[in-house]
């Protein structure tokens, strides 16, 4: 990979930056191991990551691990060479996660294979001695995430960019948590990224893909509407709450529609 300069331009490098800033991601000494999918998200973590090593006087390890959801049917060459490229060493781990998901005739595919996939990665980041776990997802899986809770729980949340796993010892971080996705794609075809064929055969109609329609349809008539949700994880106010009988109400008019 050449050494001249940012392979990834300004505006993206500050939404990244500013991820790793605000959430205090990253520190002197961490053993960061990538989550390494084989999509854009995650090919473009591994990049910036590499870039960030290479530039910034923090210093810290990086390792990367694939999971193979098929258990061999995933040809993984191409990250292994595209890892080798930026000096990041690369492991493969096979498991048969969509077999798992046809027996079970699983009602949440997508839900039980981030599960089965988090248990490895977390498992594989002890075992290479790594006290971080870097995933992929971007601003628009936060977004889709709180639409999904409001709609069918009831509950204005969304993953965390940076969170600790008491039971696994792992601290997972999200350096893309506020990098718009189609800029992420944009990016990821003007490198000509190694991008994996998608083997999920349960990804064409979940109840995230339904998710990201909406949000389609809603950002048509508001293009602001993901920063929006994305300020109001950030600044929610709990005098916006409404109050049960046994709480003060809230002193502001209501202003809401």
């Amino acid at each position: 990979m050449p050494d001249k300069g940012p392979l990834l331009p300004l505006g993206l490098r500050k939404k990244i930056g500013a991820a790793m800033g605000d959430f205090r991601m990253i520190a002197p000494g961490d053993r960061i191991l990538i989550g390494l999918s084989g999509g854009k998200d995650s090919l473009l973590l591994t990049l910036a990551l590499a870039e960030f090593r290479r530039r910034s006087p923090v210093r810290f390890s990086l390792r990367a691990c694939t999971v193979d959801i098929t258990a061999g049917q995933m040809d993984t060459a191409a990250l292994e060479a595209f890892c080798a490229g930026l000096h990041i060493p690369h492991t493969t781990y096979r498991h048969p996660i969509t077999e798992i998901i046809e027996i079970r005739n699983e009602r949440s595919p997508c839900s039980l294979c981030a599960n089965i996939r988090r248990g490895i990665l977390n498992a594989r980041a002890r075992d290479e001695g790594c006290n971080l776990l870097a995933l992929g997802h971007n601003l628009d899986d936060a977004v889709e995430t709180v639409l999904m809770n409001l709609f069918h729980t009831g509950r204005f949340r969304a993953f965390q960019p940076k969170f600790h796993q008491s039971r696994s010892g792992i601290t997972v971080i999200r350096p893309l948590v506020l990098a718009e996705e189609q800029r992420i794609a944009r990016e990821v075809r003007r490198l000509g990224l190694p991008v994996l064929p998608y083997v999920c055969p349960f990804s064409l109609e979940t109840e995230r893909s339904r998710t990201k329609k909406v949000l389609e349809q809603l950002s048509a008539d508001n293009p602001r509407i993901k920063y929006n949700i994305v300020r109001a994880l950030r600044t929610l106010d709990q005098r916006d709450r409404w109050s049960s009988k046994d709480e003060e109400p809230g002193n502001e008019p209501d202003d809401s529609f």
